[in-house]
Order: structure tokens, then C-alpha cells, then sequence
């Protein structure tokens, strides 16, 4: 069984092939393999053509070789190109197929793309980019090693290279192009960024700095100065091109490897060290800062620091404090805030949250789950080194502007004057607790800036992460996708309890709104009843005082009826049958000089009023009730006797 400092190299090396991150994930895929590096890489890396395994006793059938007659000089090369080169191996027997690696290599204003088996030399890349760019390989010097310089000889496999890698080409020994061109092609190059990888020796710890190529090199290494504290003066430096010789000389004259340059700084030795070790200098270029004369010698005599002296650029663009002192309105302060960050570091930073803190934790916290984000707080301080470089290198880089936007809303402030670190303070006991605002009163100047990021929950406010300033881009890109996975996982709780909640809530809202229905349903029921027995008993009242004011009319003309005569009467008597709709008979005796009206008022007396009745005659048939009411029985001929008959009215 491997020992311990045996897996951490196959470790080492199996991240290094496979390009695995993860280091629980790289372990696991071991130990799944019994920690066989070669069977661990075969199990990860897909197999790439170019050698295909025989299905007859192992044996390779090699694939087509490159032919670099195919490619004649006299063809013009194009801006980018790709070339692939399968080895054509002896017939034998292997175990795997070789590893494919994909090389990108960049010369000047072009790229060519070579794709070789790990069993391949250096040197063979060297011919293939031969070929490519029409440079004499004793002429071509092939950088971006991440082992440092190799041989030609060296077989790639020994370098345990990931799948993709990116080199570029110096040619030293070439003269530069045409005027013509080489100023076309530093007026691009000013537009460039450079990307530059700076190792502070003594700590071993690399910085990946951004730069556009109108920079100086003066400017480079005041902003290292920021990182490492090393006083420019102090600083010595490896890796810069021997055109550099001028520290107000841009980075696109100074003859940079674009887009990536490695260089290497530490602390200039005493002078004495100086003069012991200037036998054992390297043949590699060494780059010291012109501005190590005698004018800055005496410097500390005078009470002034190292960094106070290269500083003056940086300190006299804070013409303004970020943030007023005792500011009354936090909105107020933010604006200025916003507006003096703009105007040190450009318009490409995140966007500051423009209100209170409270008012901050209710943008990002007290929405709905789905709506809500990250809180990310900003504190900012002017007296420390890593400001200026946090600031502009790696708050301002389009990766994390883009991220915070998109994830976070972002709130800061401005703890360089001691009113204004007070209040943070004070907000911060109130809102996170003591111990969050005893960590950041214990943070020395050094220190700062610092980047909280917060999640809200149900009931308090949690500090996910506290980021100091000495973090690189991918480290704080790393801390915040972090903090982003922990925020949504808990997220995604909050969505399914919320969810629920609403769910729960609108069948209760159903259920109240049915409820509610019902009840005017019923109350609307027992108001139309109650209406319907209204107008019942209004009609019926009516009914009753028509009946009743219909009686009194009867009765009074019953009792206004003259007398029935008898039969044998002096005065001729006439009389009258009278047939009712329902089939009865009225039968009495008038005298023949009685009025036609007394017939009527007999008739109304039975319950049959003149207006809604008519009394008709049936030979020959007429209306009687058309008939002057004044005139005699005897006028009208209803004499001595006749049979009538009532019909209501239409």
C-alpha cells in the first residue's frame, strides 16, 4: 500500500492529468482504482483517436502521420490555424491509449492550435509550429511552462500536463516587423489587457493581476507594492523582457508575452548580500527600479515612510473622502460613497445599495423566497495597503461585477474615519450580534477592506463568510459561489415551506371566501322569503280592506234598494231573472217606472259591480249596461218580465 507521502504525489499528479479540482472527488476516484494513477486516469480521461487497440492481440493500428511536406512554405498563414499530429508508433502491444493534450499556442497576433499524444516530445511541437509559422526552430524559444523551461527532449508526459494548455512563442533573435505594422500593432496592444502572474518569492504566494497594456511599469509595482508591502525601491524583480528598461514605459512597448506574463518579485538584499551573491546572478533578465538613487536614501530620516513617498500618486487621487463624516442620511453618505468609487476605480464596479442597512436587509431578505438574495457588505479603508489594489483589481473585475449583480445586493461603507466606523459598529451589534461586531473591531487597518457576505433567515441574520482584502479573483469568486451554494440550499426550504404556506393559506381562503358565499346565499334566501311574506301580506291586506270597502259599497246599496213590489201590485211590476257566471239565477220583481240604475245597484248588491260586470239580454242579444241608467224599465223594454245574464268585463 502507497504511504503517505507516496498518495500525495499520485494525488499531485492525478489532479495535474485530469485537471481536477475537487480534492475529495480526485481521492475518491483513487482509492476507487486502489491508488493505480494510470488506471485512475484511464477511468476520467476519455480516450482521444489517433491510436486505435487492435481487437487481435492487443495490437495498435497507428492512424495516419503528419506529413509536413503537405503544408509548402510559400502558403500564406492565416491569423489562427490548428495543427494535429498522431505519432505513428511501432506495432506493439499497450496497456491504454495514449492521452491526447491540446495545445494553444500564441505568436504575436496569431494562434495555432497543435493536438499531440502525451508521448510526444517537446521538440515535436517546436516542429509542428516549424511549419505553422515559418519560424526556424534554433529561432523559437516555446514559453508558459508551468514546470519552468524544458528541453526539446523532453517527453510530455513526464510534465503531467492537464488536457489544455496554453503556450506562447518568443523570437528574440528576429527582427521586429515593419514599422508600418509594428505600430498597427501596438496601437492593439494598448487595448489589450495583460495578464500578469506575479510571484512574491519569499512567501511563495502568486498574484493574477489584470493591466491594459496603456499601464506603465511604474504603476505595476506600486500596485505590488499594496500586496506585498515591498517599497518600490526595494523591490527586485525577474521575468521582465530585456526591452524594459524604463519603469514609464507601457506594458505593450515593454515587450510582454501577451496575454499572459509570469514575472517573480522579493526584497531587494542589503548591499552586501548584494555583492556576495552578484557572482551567482542567473542568465535570466533582471529588472531593479530606476528609482533607487539618492533621492529617496535619506527618506526615513526625514519621518517619511516608503510607502508615503510612492504613494503620492495613489493618495492624490483621494482629493474626497468616500463617505462625509457623521453623515445624517445613510442614503446621502451611499451616494457620495458611489460617486467618489466611481471616479477612483471607473464605472465597472458593482452597484452600491443606495438607503440604509434596514432598508438593504429588506431588499434582499423580506421578499418573496423566490425574489430573495445575498447580502454583500462592502467595508472600505483608506489607510490600508490592499485597498487600492482589491478595489480596482478584483472588485472591479467583470466577473465578480457581473456575479454580485446578478446573485447579491451590495451595500458598503467607509470605516476610515472613526465617527463612521462607530456607527457601522453599532449597526452591526444590533442587526448580526457582538461577536460579529467585536471580529471586525479586533481587524487591524492592514487588514480591511473586507467583504461580509449575509443571509437573511427566518428569524436572524447569518454571517456566511468574512473575506479580507489579501484574496486574489479566483479566491474571492470561489468564497462567493460558496456562500451562493450554502444560500441556496436554504433557498430552495424557504421556496417549499413558502409554497406550502401559500398553499395552505388558499385553500383556507377558499374555504372562508365558500363560507362567505354560503352565508349571503342563505341570507339573500331568508331576505327574498322575508320580502315574499311582505308582499303576501301587503296583497293580502289588500285584499282584505278591497273585500272589505267592496262589502260596505254592497251593503250600502242593498240598503238603498227600494222594496221588492209584490205580484198583485196596483203599478205594473216587471220581472227580471238574472243568470251569474257560475250558473246561478237572481230573480226579483221591479216596479216598470223603476230606473234602469236600481237594476244595476240590485245587481252590485249581489256582488257583481257594474264596472266589472255587464248584464246583456238574449233576444235580441245587447249590452243593458250601455243603456241610459236614468231611463225606465218600461223605456228600455225589460217589461213585463226578461231573462238576463251576467259576463265580466274584459
Amino acid at each position: 500500500m502507497a504511504s503517505n507521502m507516496d498518495r500525495e504525489m499520485i494525488l499531485a499528479d492525478f489532479q495535474a492529468c485530469t485537471g481536477i479540482e475537487n480534492i475529495d472527488e480526485a481521492i475518491t476516484l483513487l482509492e476507487q482504482n486502489n491508488w493505480d494513477l494510470v488506471a485512475a486516469i484511464n477511468g476520467v480521461i476519455p480516450q482521444e483517436n489517433g491510436i486505435l487497440q487492435s481487437d487481435y492481440g492487443g495490437e495498435t493500428i497507428p492512424g495516419p502521420a503528419f506529413d509536413p511536406t503537405s503544408h509548402p512554405a510559400s502558403a500564406p498563414a492565416p491569423s489562427s490555424s490548428s495543427a494535429f499530429r498522431p505519432v505513428m508508433p511501432s506495432r506493439q502491444i499497450v496497456e491504454r491509449q495514449p492521452r491526447m493534450l491540446d495545445f494553444r499556442v500564441e505568436y504575436r497576433d496569431r494562434s495555432v492550435d497543435v493536438v499531440l499524444e502525451d508521448s510526444c516530445t517537446v521538440g515535436e511541437i517546436k516542429q509542428i509550429l516549424e511549419n505553422e509559422l515559418q519560424i526556424p526552430v534554433s529561432k523559437m524559444l516555446l514559453k508558459g511552462w508551468k514546470t519552468g523551461d524544458v528541453e526539446d527532449s523532453t517527453v510530455l508526459k513526464s510534465l503531467h500536463l492537464p488536457k489544455n494548455n496554453s503556450l506562447y512563442v518568443l523570437t528574440p533573435d528576429l527582427p521586429p516587423p515593419s514599422s508600418s505594422s509594428h505600430a498597427g500593432a501596438l496601437q492593439e496592444s494598448l487595448n489589450q489587457n495583460f495578464m500578469l502572474i506575479i510571484t512574491h518569492r519569499e512567501v511563495q504566494r502568486e498574484y493574477n493581476l489584470n493591466f491594459s497594456g496603456s499601464s506603465t511599469i511604474q504603476e505595476v509595482k506600486r500596485n505590488v507594492y499594496d500586496l506585498t508591502s515591498i517599497p518600490v525601491r526595494h523591490q527586485l524583480w525577474e521575468g521582465w523582457p530585456a526591452s524594459a528598461t524604463d519603469d514609464s514605459m507601457c506594458l505593450a512597448e515593454s515587450g510582454l508575452s501577451y496575454p499572459c506574463h509570469r514575472l517573480t518579485v522579493g526584497r531587494r538584499p542589503s548591499p552586501a548580500q548584494t555583492r556576495e551573491q552578484s557572482e551567482e546572478q542567473s542568465t535570466d533578465v533582471h529588472m531593479v527600479s530606476d528609482s533607487d538613487g539618492d533621492d529617496f536614501e535619506d527618506a526615513s530620516e526625514f519621518g517619511v515612510d516608503d510607502g508615503e513617498v510612492f504613494g503620492m500618486a495613489s493618495s492624490a487621487l483621494r482629493k474626497s473622502p468616500m463617505m462625509p463624516e457623521n453623515a445624517e442620511n445613510e442614503g446621502d453618505a451611499l451616494l457620495q460613497f458611489t460617486a467618489e468609487f466611481s471616479s477612483r476605480y471607473g464605472d465597472c464596479h458593482p452597484v452600491f445599495f443606495i438607503g440604509s442597512l434596514e432598508a438593504a436587509f429588506q431588499e434582499a431578505f423580506y421578499v418573496k423566497a423566490r425574489d430573495r438574495k445575498l447580502l454583500a457588505i462592502y467595508l472600505h479603508h483608506d489607510e490600508s495597503v490592499l485597498t487600492n489594489v482589491f478595489c480596482s483589481q478584483m472588485l472591479c473585475a467583470e466577473s465578480i461585477v457581473s456575479y454580485l449583480s446578478q446573485n447579491f445586493i451590495t451595500w458598503a461603507w467607509d470605516l476610515t474615519k472613526d465617527a463612521n466606523r462607530a456607527r457601522f459598529l453599532t449597526m452591526c451589534n444590533r442587526h448580526f450580534g457582538s461577536v460579529v461586531a467585536q471580529t471586525i473591531r479586533t481587524q487591524k487597518t492592514d487588514q480591511f477592506p473586507l467583504f461580509l457576505i449575509i443571509m437573511g433567515k427566518r428569524s436572524s441574520n447569518e454571517v456566511l463568510n468574512v473575506i479580507q482584502g489579501n484574496t486574489t479573483v479566483d479566491e474571492l469568486m470561489m468564497r462567493l459561489m460558496a456562500a451562493m451554494e450554502i444560500f441556496t440550499a436554504q433557498q430552495q426550504e424557504d421556496i417549499k415551506d413558502e409554497d406550502e404556506r401559500e398553499a395552505r393559506e388558499n385553500v383556507k381562503r377558499e374555504q372562508d371566501e365558500a363560507y362567505r358565499l354560503s352565508l349571503e346565499a342563505d341570507r339573500a334566501k331568508r331576505e327574498a322569503h322575508e320580502r315574499e311574506m311582505a308582499e303576501q301580506f301587503r296583497l293580502e291586506q289588500i285584499r282584505k280592506e278591497q273585500e272589505e270597502e267592496r262589502e260596505a259599497i254592497r251593503l250600502s246599496l242593498e240598503q238603498a234598494l227600494p222594496p221588492e213590489p209584490k205580484e198583485e201590485n196596483a203599478e205594473p211590476v216587471s220581472k227580471l231573472r238574472i243568470r251569474t257566471p257560475s250558473g246561478e239565477f237572481l230573480e226579483r220583481r221591479f216596479l216598470a217606472s223603476n230606473k234602469l240604475q236600481i237594476v244595476f245597484d240590485f245587481v252590485a248588491s249581489k256582488g257583481f259591480p257594474w264596472d266589472e260586470f255587464k248584464l246583456l239580454s238574449t233576444f235580441p242579444r245587447r249590452d243593458v249596461t250601455q243603456l241610459d241608467p236614468n231611463k225606465s224599465l218600461l223605456e228600455v223594454k225589460l217589461f213585463p218580465q226578461e231573462t238576463l245574464f251576467l259576463e265580466a268585463k274584459e
